[in-house]
C-alpha cells in the first residue's frame, strides 16, 4: 500500500486496516517460523505498511 493511498483514506479505516495488516503480518510470521516463506520479502513489505498506516494515524492526531 503506498503513502498516498494511506492519506486518502478516513481514521476508521486506517485503524481497521492496520489491525488487518498487522494480523496478516502474525499469520506470515508464524507461517514463515513453521516453513520458509517462497518470498520472505513479503515480510518486510508488510512490516512497512504497518508503519506507514501508524505514522499517518499518529500524525493525524497531532493535527
Amino acid at each position: 500500500m503506498k503513502q498516498s493511498e494511506i492519506k486518502e483514506l478516513s481514521v476508521a479505516e486506517l485503524q481497521e486496516k492496520l489491525s488487518e495488516t498487522k494480523k496478516s503480518y502474525s499469520d506470515l510470521k508464524l507461517a514463515h517460523a513453521i516453513s520458509p516463506l517462497e518470498n520472505p520479502i513479503q515480510l518486510r513489505g508488510i512490516r512497512r505498511t504497518v508503519a506507514r498506516i501508524a505514522t499517518e494515524l499518529t500524525k493525524r492526531e497531532l493535527q
